[in-house]
């Protein structure tokens, strides 16, 4: 809880979460969806290049996971990256990160939805828009699970990690004997700068670990759990990207399905149909997990806002017997729900999606690597590692292109919005 909240104990949220559950809902945050379909777009993109942009963000989630998380042992509240950069910069930022969040689940869960439903898809007769109905139900499943509560939802977590490490291994040795030297070559059939537009679709893989910092008021042991939490969840999540991405290409799977279903191919290939079958519904399985840990940091990130003023004021409470943001999370599934339906009415396709959603993601860690500078420490490692996440993330932002135009305007007019009402609240006294 925050020094100075004078919020009655009923509307505190409940101080559960422990490193067991941190790491599953780190790894499915940032492992879950990504694993199964970037590696596909962006091998379609760059071809064996891909490879080059996962070892660049391997490298640089260290930096961004190391940020984010001492950020929240420094100061434990919910909302994350909202609350560090309101803190360090004022109400014009935080507000204008508040609205990027918005914007990133909006965009994003309905995109990752899309390709459970496209996998679902890859072994079933499922129409186009029984494509969008197999998004819509995962949608109100995971939100149905989080308005119960996060420490249900931190055990649907942790089975749904075990599971997923368990079909990556499985799917990375069964195809490994497949992987031949000749796909690998030549390294960059579509220029250097097609390792550039890969790299925007791969940041989409490793977003996840701000996630974990908007929970932070619910940790049982913030200052040690964060750091040990963090340090498992790179490592293994960097190992299993890696081993992934790298079989994709040796094995050519990007090939089918649009690139985005190549999990289910490289099965296919390793066990027969039945093996393309079987994980293409254990791919709805991990891409739920991944929506269901996002739902609860981005509950917490309207929340948070909305205590402050800086979202409408009767999303900042808490239900009095799940302990959750019960009105934040209902209108967030009512936003995505029209997101899903303009996708559906727009006929956006997948990688659109992604991009679009990077977009916000990207905006989201420039501002919270620059609060990381500011607030974390006079030098050394806790200084650099900022910048280094800073850096990183303004590289990519030209590769995304026109489809910034998705969060640009709401950055726009949530700094406007925020400062306006700073202004007047330094001009005489204010609910805060």
């Amino acid at each position: 809880m925050p020094e100075g909240d004078e919020r009655p104990p009923e509307e505190h949220l409940r101080k559960v979460i422990t490193v067991r559950h941190a790491v599953a809902i780190y790894v499915s945050s940032v492992l879950g969806a990504g694993i199964l379909v970037i590696p596909g777009l962006a091998a379609r993109t760059a071809g064996p290049g891909s490879l080059l942009a996962w070892g660049l963000l391997a490298l640089a989630s260290y930096p961004f996971a190391f940020t984010f998380s001492s950020l929240s042992a420094r100061k434990p509240e919910s909302g994350g990256i909202y609350s560090f950069t309101r803190e360090a910069f004022g109400h014009g930022v935080g507000t204008m990160t508040a609205w990027l969040f918005v914007v990133w689940v909006v965009l994003g869960s309905p995109a990752i939805t899309l390709a459970a439903g496209t996998y679902l898809a890859y072994a079933f007769p499922v129409s186009g828009p029984g494509v969008f109905l197999v998004a819509a139900g995962i949608l109100a499943l995971a939100y149905g699970i989080n308005l119960r509560g996060i420490r249900l939802s931190g055990r649907v977590q942790v089975a749904a990690v075990s599971v997923m490490i368990a079909v990556l291994t499985l799917g990375v040795v069964a195809s490994s004997p497949a992987v031949k030297a000749g796909n690998f070559v030549p390294l960059l059939p579509n220029g250097v700068a097609s390792v550039g537009v890969a790299s925007a679709l791969v940041v989409w893989s490793f977003l996840g670990y701000e996630n974990v910092s908007n929970l932070a008021e619910e940790f049982k042991d913030p200052k040690r759990d964060f750091g040990r939490s963090v340090t498992i969840s790179v490592v293994l999540i960097g190992v299993l990207y890696m081993a992934v991405a790298a079989v994709v290409v040796g094995t050519r799977a990007y090939t089918a399905g649009g690139g985005v279903t190549p999990f289910a191919e490289m099965m296919s290939n390793a066990f027969g149909a039945y093996g393309g079958d079987v994980v293409s519904v254990l791919a709805v399985v991990i891409i739920f997990s991944t929506v269901n840990a996002y739902t609860a940091g981005m509950g917490r990130v309207v929340y948070a806002a909305a205590v402050d003023g800086n979202l409408p004021r009767f999303l900042g409470t808490v239900d009095p017997k799940t302990g959750v943001p019960r009105r934040a999370l209902v209108t967030l599934f009512l936003l995505i729900m029209v997101g899903l339906a303009v996708y559906y009415l727009a006929n956006v396709d997948i990688q659109s999606a992604f991009l679009a959603t990077s977009g916000a993601a990207v905006l989201t860690y420039v501002v919270g690597s620059a609060a990381g500078i500011r607030l974390l420490g006079d030098g050394g490692v806790r200084r650099a590692l900022p910048w280094v996440s800073l850096i990183v993330s303004l590289l990519i932002l030209p590769f995304l292109g026109t489809l910034l135009v998705a969060s640009v305007p709401v950055a726009v007019l949530g700094f406007i919005h925020g400062s306006y009402r700073e202004k007047r609240a330094t001009k005489g006294p204010t609910r805060s």
